[in-house]
């Protein structure tokens, strides 16, 4: 009997939500997307004791202006070189994240994947294997923008809103992570909906992201994140991509069944969605607006450097 999982895959890309290299290669995803926390949770575990050790011996040959210059080569290392091990599990893309506190920088973000991608060259992965993940501020959007036009893919994540998410395909962006059981977390602590897998918001914004741009062709693939259940990710069958946690993969991969795809690209056009125009002033004033939205990016962001200061904080404990 065919697995939950082998037939998801027949619709969606499936992608691995996570820094583990033993549940990518459980699962064979075909690529795989890293952030700060995943990267933090990584490196605590013994099975990479020796990548993290490599990497800052690696550092001891080179002259830092201070100690957190080091710790922020460290830390960049770090998540290069799990995503260099990636690649050679997954035959797509791996996702590799700027630093959360360069999300109002364009300049910096810009200069930052650029740091990144000249690391994976000098290490032989090839930049067309490599996306890099910018958080969908408009300032991140415009770091996308520039990046698109010198031949860097970009993976737009945090994207809570269809603003946000129209906003980065225009800006070009190969591709865009718009998060889905975050989405309900805040309806549940905010609202008093009677929410099911029936109604769920945060599907909800997925196929409405999914369905504007199939219906007004642009070419941005939809990623959706963050998932809290299994049903969120069946109810998403379709979606050019899904990222999903090895938790949930798991529970997929061992629940025989069959699924069908929700999400038709040749039923989008039917759709009922409204043109929308997007410049800076009404993405702020769309953001501003959405209540969920603008808190749930503004968490995001501040929950990713968090974590990237606990893996500096680690990182000081072993120089």
């Amino acid at each position: 009997m065919t697995s939950q999982l082998e037939s998801l895959k027949k619709y969606s890309s499936v992608v691995a939500d996570t820094g583990d290299i033993d549940s990518i290669q459980k699962f064979s995803p075909d690529d795989c997307t890293t952030n700060p926390s995943l990267i933090f949770k990584a490196v605590q575990s013994e099975k990479y004791t020796k990548l993290v050790e490599d990497v800052i011996s690696n550092s001891r040959s080179r002259k830092f202006k201070n100690l957190t210059d080091q710790i922020d080569y460290i830390s960049d290392q770090l998540a290069i070189a799990f995503g260099i091990e990636l690649t050679k599990i997954v035959p797509g893309y791996v996702s590799t994240e700027v630093d959360a506190d360069l999300s109002f920088n364009t300049k910096d973000t810009i200069e930052k994947a650029k740091q990144i991608i000249n690391s994976y060259e000098q290490s032989g992965i090839h930049k067309n294997r490599i996306l890099i993940k910018i958080a969908g501020t408009w300032e991140g959007i415009q770091a996308v923008k520039a990046l698109e036009a010198e031949g860097i893919s970009c993976n737009c994540t945090l994207i809570f809103s269809l603003t946000q998410a129209i906003a980065c395909a225009e800006a070009g962006a190969f591709l865009i992570s718009p998060f889905v059981g975050r989405i309900l977390d805040w309806f549940k602590s905010n609202t008093s909906y009677d929410l099911n897998s029936t109604n769920d918001p945060g599907v909800e914004s997925v196929a409405k992201i999914y369905n504007y741009f199939k219906k007004y062709g642009y070419k941005t693939v939809v990623m959706a994140a963050s998932f809290r259940n299994k049903e969120e990710i069946i109810n998403l069958a379709g979606c050019d991509k899904l990222t999903i946690s090895p938790a949930l993969l798991e529970e997929l991969s061992q629940t025989e069944g069959v699924i069908s795809p929700k999400l038709l690209s040749s039923e989008s056009s039917k759709v009922d969605l409204p043109r929308v125009n997007v410049n800076e002033s009404s993405f702020r004033w769309h953001l501003n607006e959405n209540q969920m939205a603008s808190f749930k990016l503004a968490e995001g962001i501040r929950l990713f450097n968090k974590d990237m200061l606990k893996l500096k904080d680690l990182i000081l404990t072993q120089l």
